[in-house]
């Protein structure tokens, strides 16, 4: 089909100038914009939603996995400082010693919400990134689409916090090949009504446990023997601290969640493939027999899309093997955790100690004021398998908000950032840098 295209002239108003601009409100985005704030930079957060939170509350994603690993706090400092107050507000619970963190979804976007004003942070709540304005590599603006219409932000400096690395992408950095199939999307849903005494593997606590329910897989693999039943992973479940709640991992599809046509798609087949489930629940698992659907995630939970071609490229191997460097910047100790998107298999491997990312991994070479944050960092299949999760990224947007924060008094290019007085910082707050 021949591609027909229209060329747009508009002027689009400038409504504000920051130092800057993070662009994404998950777990990795609403920790960068607080990061940079208490660093003193004027600072501001844009977000497609009218919430924060992301993969935890946009797509119910629980626990929020994995803060400790051998015995110690592995994710720390403003991240663990969230969970904190989370915890007073009757919000959260850690699953010691693991440190997995079960959640409220509701609570989790209130506190996310009051320490990012409390930093000073401007919210741009229902705003699209739909592009940017660039001289040479530098980005110079930000296009947003809102109620208000388009409007330009300018700024110093950018933090791509989208997960998609869309920010990235428009503004052309390269990206990582993709060397084989995505990753599934998932639309996980929530249920009341079960026994949630019943279920055991509610509470992900113990190191080296995959808490996959290995006796409702059997039940499926058995009802698949009679009857088809759509792709299905796991099964995973975790409580939302109230009784008789769960949310359920188990729906997955193939698809490129960073093209909309196939995300349109895939939302369509997985709300269908959730009533199967919900269905399937209910007539053979005795925990869900007064089960009653509460909601669905609103998006599909995405696992994998774009990364970046960073300066440097955190292979399988260095993470697998834990290997330090000068200029790490945060930690991970999730599992290697590969979902196949044709089958119901996975891969997952656990590692001997939590490993490190290096600073070099969330920015691009010849992007003078452009810092990646988040699962879009430069990374393998294998490391960023393990580093896509929740707390991981809360580390990496920590990292990446204070080295836009460092460079502001000076207007030093990323890459020129002190990586000892970084490293300094992150580690009075408490980041956890050591082998």
């Amino acid at each position: 089909m021949h591609m027909q295209y229209l060329t747009l002239t508009r002027t689009v108003p400038v409504v504000a100038d920051y130092d800057v601009v993070v662009c994404g409100g998950g777990p990795s985005g609403f920790i960068a914009a607080i990061a940079a704030a208490r660093l003193g930079a004027r600072t501001a957060l844009v977000e497609r939603l009218g919430f924060l939170g992301g993969m935890a509350t946009a797509s119910l994603v629980a626990p929020i996995s994995v803060f400790n690993y051998n015995g110690r706090r592995v994710i720390d400092g403003i991240p663990w400082e969230f969970i904190e107050r989370l915890i007073d507000v009757g919000g959260a619970r850690e699953e010691k010693p693991l440190g997995n963190i079960t959640f409220s979804p509701e609570k989790y976007k209130l506190v996310a919400q009051r320490m990012v004003l409390e930093a000073g942070v401007s919210l741009y709540f229902h705003s699209h990134l739909t592009g940017c304005k660039k001289e040479g590599n530098r980005l110079t603006h930000i296009y947003i689409d809102n109620k208000n219409g388009t409007e330009a932000i300018a700024a110093g400096y950018f933090i791509d916090c989208t997960g998609d690395a869309d920010l990235s992408h428009q503004a052309g950095v390269p990206m990582q090949p993709v060397k084989s199939e995505l990753q599934p999307a998932t639309l996980i849903f929530m249920l009341g009504g079960v026994d949630t005494g019943m279920l055991p593997k509610i509470r992900h606590s113990d190191q080296g446990v995959n808490y996959h329910d290995l006796d409702m897989k059997r039940i499926f693999e058995a009802v698949g023997q009679k009857q088809k039943l759509p792709l299905y992973g796991g099964p995973w479940y975790c409580g939302v601290l109230d009784e008789g709640l769960v949310l359920l991992n188990i729906t997955r599809t193939y698809a490129n969640m960073a093209d909309n046509r196939q995300a349109s798609q895939t939302e369509c087949l997985l709300r269908e493939d959730v009533f199967t489930f919900v269905e399937l629940l209910r007539t053979h698992v005795p925990a869900f027999r007064n089960a009653f659907l509460v909601m669905t995630a609103p998006q599909a939970g995405t696992r994998e899309t774009r990364r970046i071609q960073g300066v440097h490229t955190l292979t399988g191997d260095e993470y697998l093997e834990a290997t330090d460097f000068p200029d790490a910047v945060s930690r991970g100790c999730h599992p290697v955790d590969i979902h196949s998107a044709e089958s119901t298999n996975q891969v997952c491997k656990f590692l001997k100690d939590a490993a490190f990312v290096p600073y070099r991994c969330l920015i691009a070479p010849g992007y003078p004021n452009l810092i990646v944050g988040g699962r879009a960092f430069s990374a393998d299949g294998i490391s960023s398998a393990s580093v896509r999760v929740q707390a991981s990224v809360m580390g990496l947007g920590q990292a990446a908000g204070v080295a836009a924060g460092l460079c502001v008094p000076s207007g030093a290019d990323v890459s020129g950032v002190d990586i000892g007085q970084l490293r300094a910082v992150l580690t009075n707050w408490g980041a956890n840098l050591e082998k």
